[in-house]
Order: C-alpha cells, then sequence, then structure tokens
C-alpha cells in the first residue's frame, strides 16, 4: 500500500510539472519574438498609450496614424496583439500630458510613447511608469533626464543649423532673419533655436533681427498671426527660420509676393507643400512625423517582448530636403501614410 501511494505522488507530481511546463512553454513569432499564449491559445495583448503634445497640430495626428499602423502592421511580426490608446490633449498642456500618463500607468498599459511639451513637468510622471514596470519611449520631444529607455525623432542641433544653413543659400548669404520657435518651453525646439544662432554666426553678411525670436502657442492660426504681426512691424525682415513649420498649415499664412522673403521650414505634410510650389517657401526640411508614432511602437514592442533596447539611447530620424521640384513626388507618401 504504502509503494502505491509513493507511485501515485510521484505521477501526480509529474503530471503537475508537466502541465506547468506546457503553459510556460511559448511559441515564436515572425521575427524571433517570443508570443506568450493566453487561454485557448489566444495571443497575448499588449497596450500602448500615444501621448504627443496636442491634437490640433497635423504633425502629431500623422503620428497617430503611424501609431495605429504600426500596432496593425506589427502585432504579427511580434507574435502579440496590440491595442493602441491616444491621450494626447487637445491643445498644447505639460500638466496634462503628466495627468495623461499617470491614467495610462493606473490603466495598467505596458508601454507609453510621449512629445513633451514640458521635460521637467512630465519626468516625474514617467518615471512612476517607470518604477510600475511600464516602458516609456520619448518621440520629437525628449526628457531626457527621466527614465525612459530610447528617444526617436530630430536631432535637434542638427535640425536648426540645417535650417540657418538652407536659409542662407536661398537668401545669398545676406540679410536680415527672424526665427519662428513655436512654444517657449519645448526643450526640441529651444535647442532648435540655439543652433540656427550658432549657424548664423558662420555668415557674417547675415544677422538676426534684435529680438527676432518669435514664440507662439503651436496652433496654425496663432503662428500665421504671429509671422504676420512680426512682418507687418518688421519689414525688414528679408528671411524666416521656421524651426517648426506651423503657419504652412493654413492658407494665405504668408502675406507677401512670392519669393520676396524666403522661407525654410521644417515639416512636409500635404497642407504645407502647396507653399513650396507658389513660391512662397523655397525649402522645407521633413521630419519623420508618421514615423514618430510607427517607429515608437516599434521600439516599444522590441522592448516588451523581446526585452531588446535599441542600439543608441538616442534613435535619430535624418531630415528629408523637400523641394518645388520633388514636392509632388513627397505626396506620394502622405497618400500612403494618411490615405489622402
Amino acid at each position: 500500500m504504502k509503494q502505491m501511494l509513493k507511485l501515485c505522488t510521484v505521477m501526480l507530481v509529474a503530471s503537475i510539472m508537466f502541465t506547468g511546463c506546457k503553459r510556460e512553454d511559448s511559441s515564436t513569432g515572425a521575427g524571433g519574438a517570443a508570443t506568450t499564449q493566453g487561454a485557448g491559445g489566444a495571443k497575448k495583448q499588449i497596450k500602448i498609450g500615444i501621448v504627443a503634445k496636442s491634437i490640433s497640430n497635423a504633425v502629431f495626428q500623422a503620428a497617430h496614424s503611424g501609431a495605429q499602423d504600426a500596432a496593425k502592421e506589427l502585432g504579427p511580426k511580434y507574435g502579440v496583439d496590440v491595442v493602441v490608446e491616444i491621450r494626447t490633449p487637445t491643445d498644447e498642456d505639460a500638466q496634462k500630458q503628466a495627468e495623461a500618463v499617470e491614467a495610462l500607468t493606473r490603466a495598467g498599459v505596458d508601454g507609453i510613447a510621449i512629445s513633451c511639451t514640458e521635460a521637467n513637468t512630465v519626468t516625474p510622471a514617467i518615471d512612476k511608469a517607470v518604477a510600475k514596470g511600464v516602458q516609456v519611449v520619448c518621440f520629437d520631444s525628449d526628457a531626457s533626464k527621466s527614465k525612459r529607455f530610447a528617444y526617436y525623432g530630430t536631432d535637434d542641433a542638427t535640425c536648426g543649423q540645417r535650417v540657418m544653413s538652407e536659409l542662407a543659400k536661398a537668401m545669398g548669404d545676406k540679410g536680415t532673419i527672424a526665427i519662428l520657435a513655436g512654444n517657449q518651453s519645448a526643450p526640441n525646439l529651444q535647442a532648435r533655436v540655439a543652433a540656427v544662432r550658432e549657424e548664423l554666426k558662420k555668415h557674417p553678411n547675415m544677422k538676426e533681427l534684435p529680438n527676432g525670436v518669435f514664440y507662439h502657442q503651436e496652433t496654425p492660426e496663432k503662428a500665421a498671426e504671429a509671422v504676420a504681426n512680426a512682418q507687418n512691424a518688421n519689414p525688414g525682415i528679408e528671411g524666416w527660420a521656421m524651426v517648426g513649420g506651423w503657419p504652412l498649415f493654413t492658407t494665405n499664412a504668408l502675406k507677401w509676393e512670392p519669393g520676396k522673403v524666403k522661407v525654410v521650414a521644417v515639416d512636409a505634410l500635404p497642407a504645407q507643400l502647396g507653399y513650396l510650389k507658389s513660391g512662397h517657401v523655397q525649402l522645407l526640411l521633413a521630419q519623420d512625423c508618421y514615423g514618430w508614432g510607427h517607429k515608437s511602437v516599434d521600439l516599444l514592442l522590441d522592448k516588451i517582448v523581446n526585452k531588446k533596447d535599441p542600439p543608441s539611447v538616442r534613435v535619430i530620424d535624418p531630415l528629408t530636403a523637400v523641394t518645388k521640384e520633388n514636392a509632388d513626388e513627397y505626396a506620394k507618401n502622405w497618400e500612403k501614410w494618411l490615405g489622402k
């Protein structure tokens, strides 16, 4: 009888161990990603929150589309189901961003991608999320002192330098410029303005208008108003270094004859391309604003599913020069990205 009981006990333990091994076993999805199977063999669900600067800004609408497309496209690659939850404030508000990060953390998301309106305000919320096991990546505008694991976007020093150097070419390396700078608190824009001014020092026949940096709320209407007011008050402005292309999302924002005032601006969304064709803008430097969402989701999935960090903490998107000559070709990207 004792031997029978021992035999039964051994068989029971072996059965439990075998069952446990089967439950812990994972299948491998395309690309080598491990997939944890749920009840009935269902794929594990990964929840990702997106917190851009403002819903009203077209570049972040593009980022939202990129994130949503990535969820559909990359889920099979990583062997998971991906759900994207967008918590972007209506208008720029760093405190609302921090609250959004906190709300997403309480909701149990696996990862968050954020473009920081003001780094100091959102950093504590990012760090709390990371402490609770949420993976965080910044895009477009970084919080470099936070515990986020990576940043994806433009190198802002390079961006500002290129805006100024291209503007110098367009102006024949002489004349007076102004800088359109958006939100004064945004760390990415601060870095771009500093780089514009640094590059300007290399052009002795060019100068910045005194107090020539113009900040504004980042809406197309407010940006267009800032440009119009500045130009009316300072008709000697011969060129604009726009470290963001905010006014170009409206029609008739540049109220001068084509070519009279030279403009180099950042971003190249469909609404902006018309200013190239009309000759009001000489060059657009396109950021990967669709990729801000798409690449951020990819980075998060690789970290969450594969426990893998990118080769560098800063993953830099090279700027693409868009001119009157290649504007139509570049526009095809937006037909694919946004279905427009």
